[in-house]
């Protein structure tokens, strides 16, 4: 394990010329035992990602090249303009299935206004990426449910699994076919299976699994490759059959430009929109996952501007959307990557790679490049996670199933904008009903602290309600809390004392709930008292003159002080006939 740059540096002022260019924070801390890290750790990386890449061009309906297009350009600038030292961008297996999914219904996979609009598409993304972080919206990934990305990459892993049976089957499956329809052709043309290719498949698939259980850092879908051409040139593949991939351009990624059309850009836009925030999900999650192990501290709107910056120099260099990729991340980690340099190392090793290997891809049969997207699509299926949601809470079960089945049934950008609603939706309903806690003394405690009323056995106080509000009191939850404080009235207490140190924000609509309160109880002849309010809100309150509406005198810092001088305006008639006597107080009126 690296232990290389590993303490985080404390936090300070960040310079002007370290916020435009974030790689000089790290360039001036290089020495001979992290250049040596970085080699090694860029070396296994670039291994990795020659498969993958191929893989996911395959997926995204791209050229086989432009995959490893992706994983050349992009890297470097991400890696220069991004704020973690281990996070590897370049093609990833959810990214590619949205190309694919948005651009397939537009033209023919593969073909030249394919590869034009991906090229669109990944500048767009890059475009948006990049405004994202440049006003500092880093932190709105928070409000992203972790249910959504469960949802959605358990649903791609079956769309990628799906795409891949016509190649592991032998099946001429049509283009741009949806789920049911590829499956309702699957089904029809069952007596159709090249046996060959399948073997093949499952020989690329049973090989992947094996090396990932047994040695789990060696390059195993490379070895998996390599498996099943061997028994391909064994059965005499191509006389039986089998397809195969043809010779890669053995040359570094050219230049080239997006569609800059008004009608292009617009047809773009929600494809775009949807790779956007789907890539900034993935990679800001990937690079706070290594961070809690490394120490890091990660700048969210920095690493939106580099990965924005990353897709939109990867559009004039044939590289379509990236984003951050967690296998090739947690491998560039646990190899010793010492900083950035490393993902750098690791894009010109894999050009190197290209240059060197690119004839070899003529015999690498299609069936086997199917067998490996199997064990790459089944992977993102996170049977941990959902196993814990579905038994855990209903609420994000339901926005993992919409965004499951969103996946599956329509467009993917739809399943991602449902599954982002539904967590927001759910996130605001429960921000706008805080919870409204009866209280009472504990009859236990020589210190009468004050427990849930609900919890005890004996009765409240008939003139003395006390109740605690927790959640901000906000105008998304001051109807919520003002019919929850006149429901107390049901019981006709005459005095209602709020314990607010649980209300962490308050607006103007909260603050009128507490005053409209107050001056509907003082004209029933009752009376509305507040205590433990923290210091920002009791702030917002005497500042805003909301108190002088309230009654500053009806305004306490501790429960004690508070109950003392409520108790002395208690009707002392009801206090004499009293059976309660849960306050320190009652046993000074005898009983009658």
């Amino acid at each position: 394990m690296n232990t290389v740059f590993r303490k985080a540096a404390p936090v300070r002022p960040i310079p002007a010329g370290i916020q435009l260019f974030p790689f000089l924070a790290w360039l001036g801390r290089l020495n001979r035992a992290s250049l040596r890290a970085d080699v090694l750790a860029g070396l296994t990386g670039a291994f990795i990602v020659l498969p993958q890449g191929v893989s996911f061009a395959m997926i995204a309906g791209l050229p086989a090249q432009y995959g490893l297009y992706a994983a050349i350009v992009p890297p470097v600038v991400a890696a220069l303009f991004g704020s973690s030292r281990h996070l590897v961008s370049g093609p990833t297996t959810a990214i590619s299935i949205i190309v694919f999914s948005t651009l397939s219904p537009l033209a023919e996979p593969g073909s030249a206004d394919y590869i034009r609009l991906a090229l669109t598409l990944t500048f767009m993304a890059g475009l948006f990426q990049l405004g994202f972080g440049l006003v500092r919206l880093g932190t709105l990934i928070n409000f992203v449910s972790h249910s959504v990305i469960v949802g959605f990459s358990a649903g791609a892993a079956l769309l990628i699994a799906t795409s891949q049976l016509k190649h592991a089957l032998g099946l001429p499956v049509p283009g741009g076919s949806s789920f049911l329809t590829t499956w309702a052709f699957l089904l029809k043309s069952h007596g159709q299976i090249n046996y060959y290719e399948l073997w093949i498949s499952l020989v690329a698939l049973g090989c992947a699994i094996v090396i990932k259980a047994w040695k789990p850092r060696w390059p195993g879908l490379l070895f998996a490759l390599v498996a099943g051409s061997l028994l391909s040139l064994a059965i005499n593949g191509q006389a039986h059959g089998v397809r195969f991939l043809g010779e890669l351009d053995g040359k570094l990624p050219p230049i080239s430009a997006p569609d800059f059309t008004l009608d292009t850009l617009r047809l773009m836009a929600p494809g775009a929109l949807a790779v956007a925030f789907l890539g900034l999900i993935e990679a800001l999650s990937i690079a706070r996952s290594i961070a809690v192990q490394s120490g890091q501290h990660i700048n969210g709107s920095q690493e939106f501007i580099g990965q924005g910056l990353s897709n939109i120099a990867g559009s004039f260099f044939s590289g379509y959307a990236s984003s951050g990729s967690f296998t090739r991340s947690g491998v560039n980690y646990d190899a010793g990557a010492a900083s950035p340099l490393a993902s750098i190392f690791s894009a010109l090793f894999l050009a190197i790679i290209v240059l060197l290997v690119a004839p070899l891809t003529a015999f690498l049969p299609l069936s086997a490049m199917g067998g490996v997207i199997f064990f790459v699509a089944f992977k993102l299926i996170d049977v941990h996670h959902i196993k814990e949601i579905l038994k855990s809470s209903r609420p994000d079960t339901m926005v993992l199933l919409a965004t499951f089945a969103g996946t599956l049934f329509f467009a993917i950008e739809f399943a991602i904008y449902t599954g982002i609603l539904l967590s927001m939706a759910i996130y605001l309903t429960r921000t706008s009903h805080p919870h409204v806690t009866p209280l009472m003394p504990d009859p236990l405690d020589d210190r009468r602290t004050l427990i849930n009323a609900r919890e005890s056995s004996s009765p409240p106080c008939p003139q003395l309600t006390m109740v605690r509000i927790h959640g901000s009191l906000f105008f998304g939850a001051a109807n919520h809390v003002a019919q929850a404080l006149e429901k107390i009235d049901e019981q006709n207490p005459k005095h209602l004392l709020i314990v607010g140190y649980a209300i962490n924000f308050i607006d103007v609509s909260g603050a009128m709930v507490l005053v409209q309160e107050a001056q509907r109880r003082q004209k029933l002849g009752k009376r509305l008292y507040l205590c433990r309010l923290n210091r920002d809100v009791q702030h917002f309150l005497i500042h805003g003159e909301f108190m002088d509406k309230i009654g500053k005198s009806h305004l306490f810092h501790q429960e004690n002080k508070a109950i003392r001088v409520i108790y002395n305006s208690l009707d002392q008639t009801i206090c004499h006939t009293c059976q309660t006597r849960i306050f320190r107080e009652c046993p000074t009126y005898p009983t009658i």
